[in-house]
């Protein structure tokens, strides 16, 4: 649904060209206080590609998903697209956007193109060009202004840019504006923060769905394509990405993503799946016995990893877990603990070091990752940052014991449990459970699967 002043479902087009405005000052701002060896201009450009379309073979194309920094910036969907933005000395911003033109033999086979015309209204830009014409223009503006470029060469689909970028301005290195951008993406504005509560809710009502229906002898396969349909019939776009669906040994590979074992009635499956909406990423991960009744090694286990999950939610913001790097700390050391409780840790280790290295062999992977457009969302930004409003982050502690392991008792061999939940760090300064509506209690999921068989 598209509200008035929309540019995408639920984003105004007014905080896109905020967003810009925001971005240029930021990139003026930072090359005065931190790149003063390399420049004092104050004539700033910003060169930012859209992703392009890439081919599984002879004309299929891959499903197309968008540069999100260019989206971000731009709220534009289309391929081979170049933003350029500028700002000089007395903070004059300008927004250009080089884009296909309209085109009556393409659009047949591919579909509707904005071009060119339509496109200055619609993005809020101040010039649109034809992509043939970037050269030309972008050649004029540099040997006007000569500005200071801001690129990220790595980051680009589009080669021909970087070649054009280099040729014109003469330089071989340019600073790359990802860091800037993706510290932008840290904080969710309120817009976007509405968007992150409905992705999650899509799939916390449909993961709860599938958890109630899955029995043995369905595949791992069925249940990759019962979340997609769900997700996808509460308007989801798709899934966020290849889900993981482990049973039985397979839920202790971490990544598992072959999805073509057939369910086991003692078994527990793993199920690791959120969906885009509107452009932003859902990550939940759940864990459930195929038959809708744990057993007793599977409940003991089980009810550590959901322990420690909600110690380590509640450790968010406070002592412990004021950074994701902090949180993963906590994580180790506790986690280490439980399993020493239980039998899994040798009683002889009582040191915080100790526990903590202990708790790292069950659960090798971090605890937490931010999230929003991508999954594993602004990567460049360090998990040793403080968490302040407006961040969002997953919390997913997990147990992963190999059916080959001979140091802990065979009963709890060949179980992988995680559980993942989606966090909202709001405007009050207070713990938002995104995904709250996803069933996780034993008694819960235990009734999931009755009510089915009802």
């Amino acid at each position: 649904m598209i509200n008035k002043g929309d540019l995408v479902p639920g984003i105004q087009l007014d905080e896109f060209k905020q967003r810009r405005s925001r971005l240029l000052l930021g990139t003026q701002k930072y090359a005065a206080e931190h790149l003063k060896d390399r420049t004092t201009n104050r004539n700033h450009m910003i060169i930012i590609p859209s992703a392009t379309k890439k081919f599984m073979s002879e004309k299929i194309p891959y499903f197309f998903r968008q540069n999100t920094d260019f989206y971000y910036l731009s709220g534009c969907l289309e391929p081979d697209t170049i933003l350029v933005m500028t700002i000089d000395e007395k903070s004059n911003m300008k927004s250009v956007m080089f884009m296909r033109p309209k085109d009556k033999h393409a659009e047949l086979w591919e579909g509707s193109r904005t071009g060119v015309d339509l496109s200055i209204e619609l993005f809020g830009l101040d010039e649109a060009y034809a992509s043939d014409d970037f050269e030309s223009e972008i050649k004029r503006k540099i040997e006007c202004h000569k500005p200071f470029i801001w690129y990220d060469s790595k980051a680009s689909c589009l080669p021909n840019v970087t070649e054009i970028a280099k040729k014109l301005s003469g330089n071989s290195h340019f600073e790359s504006p990802l860091s800037l951008i993706q510290g932008m993406r840290l904080f969710k504005s309120p817009s976007e923060q509405n968007l992150m509560r409905r992705t999650c809710e899509i799939a916390s009502l449909s993961i709860n769905e599938v958890m109630g229906e899955t029995r043995p002898g369905l595949s791992e396969h069925h249940v990759y394509a019962m979340v997609d349909f769900k997700c996808r019939m509460r308007n989801a776009n798709h899934l966020a990405y290849p889900p993981v669906v482990a049973s039985g040994n397979n839920a202790t590979t971490i990544h598992y993503i072959n999805n073509t074992q057939l369910l086991k009635s003692n078994d527990m499956i793993l199920m690791d799946a959120g969906c885009e909406y509107a452009g932003y990423n859902s990550d939940i991960t759940r864990t459930w016995p195929v038959n809708g009744k744990f057993t007793e090694p599977q409940k003991i286990l089980y009810e550590v990893v959901l322990q420690l999950q909600k110690e380590m939610i509640g450790k968010l913001l406070n002592e412990g877990g004021h950074t994701l790097d902090h949180l993963f700390d906590s994580m180790c050391m506790a986690l280490g603990k439980y399993l020493q409780e239980i039998g899994l840790v040798p009683k002889h280790i009582t040191d915080v070091i100790g526990l903590t290295r202990a708790g790292y062999q069950f659960c090798p992977h971090h605890i937490s990752h931010y999230l929003g457009m991508d999954v594993h969302d602004t990567p460049l930004m360090p998990r040793s940052i403080r968490l302040l409003p407006g961040m969002v982050c997953t919390v997913e502690p997990g147990v992963y014991i190999s059916k080959d392991r001979t140091d802990v008792p065979e009963e709890f061999r060949g179980i992988g449990i995680r559980i993942e939940d989606d966090i909202l760090i709001n405007n009050e300064n207070k713990v938002e459970v995104l995904t709250s509506a996803c069933t996780k209690e034993v008694h819960e999921l235990e009734n999931l699967h009755k009510m089915k068989c009802i």
